[in-house]
C-alpha cells in the first residue's frame, strides 16, 4: 500500500512539474504599462504591470496602486524566476508554471507576448478565430485560452491593443494596456 501511495505522489509530483510548451521568443521588443486582474478559483489579484519584452528577456512587475512591488518576474531561455514582495524566490521552466506555483494561476506569458501585439502565436494550433474584414484579431482560442481583443479606435494608440480578456478553465485574466511603446 505504501507503495501506491508513493507512485501516486511521485506522479503528482511529475505532472505538476511537467514543462509547459512554449512559443518562439517574439522578436519584436516593447515596454507596456497597464493594469491586470486575475480571478482564478482561490484566488483574485488586481495589479499594476510593466513589462518590458526585450531580447533575451521579460521582465514584469506586478505593483499596487502607491506603486510597490508585489511580484517581478523574469523569463528567458534559461528559465523563469519570480519574487515576491516577502523576498520568497520561485523558479520554474516557464512563467505559466512559476506564477501557477507561486501566486496560485498561471500567466500563458509565451503566447501573451503575441496576443498583446494582435497577434496569433505560432507554433500552435488556434480555433474560433474571428477577425474584423481588414484582418485585425478580435478573438481566438489557442492552447485552452479563449482571447479577445479590443482595440484602441482613435488618438495616438489608434490600432494597438486595448485590452485583453483571456479564460482558461477557471482562470480569467483582464489585461489592460495604457501605455505602449515599440522598443526595437
Amino acid at each position: 500500500m505504501k507503495l501506491v501511495v508513493a507512485g501516486a505522489v511521485l506522479l503528482a509530483l511529475l505532472t505538476g512539474c511537467a514543462s509547459v510548451a512554449r512559443a518562439p521568443r517574439d522578436p519584436q521588443a516593447f515596454d507596456l504599462l497597464g493594469r491586470i486582474l486575475v480571478t482564478s478559483r482561490d484566488t483574485a489579484l488586481t495589479a499594476n504591470l510593466r513589462w518590458e519584452h526585450v531580447l533575451p528577456e521579460d521582465r514584469i512587475w506586478l505593483m499596487t496602486p502607491t506603486g510597490q512591488t508585489v511580484a517581478y518576474i523574469t523569463d528567458s531561455e534559461a528559465g523563469a524566476s519570480l519574487t515576491r514582495a516577502d523576498q520568497k524566490q520561485y523558479r520554474a521552466d516557464s512563467v505559466e508554471a512559476l506564477t501557477r506555483q507561486a501566486l496560485g494561476w498561471p500567466l500563458p506569458l509565451s503566447l501573451l507576448q503575441y496576443w498583446v501585439r494582435g497577434q496569433v502565436a505560432p507554433g500552435f494550433d488556434s480555433t474560433d478565430v474571428e477577425r474584423t474584414r481588414e484582418g485585425q484579431l478580435l478573438g481566438l482560442t489557442q492552447q485552452g485560452w479563449r482571447v479577445t481583443i479590443t482595440y484602441y479606435s482613435e488618438g495616438e494608440m489608434s490600432g494597438q491593443v486595448r485590452r485583453l480578456d483571456l479564460q482558461g478553465g477557471d482562470n480569467q485574466i483582464r489585461l489592460v494596456i495604457d501605455t505602449w511603446r515599440s522598443t526595437s
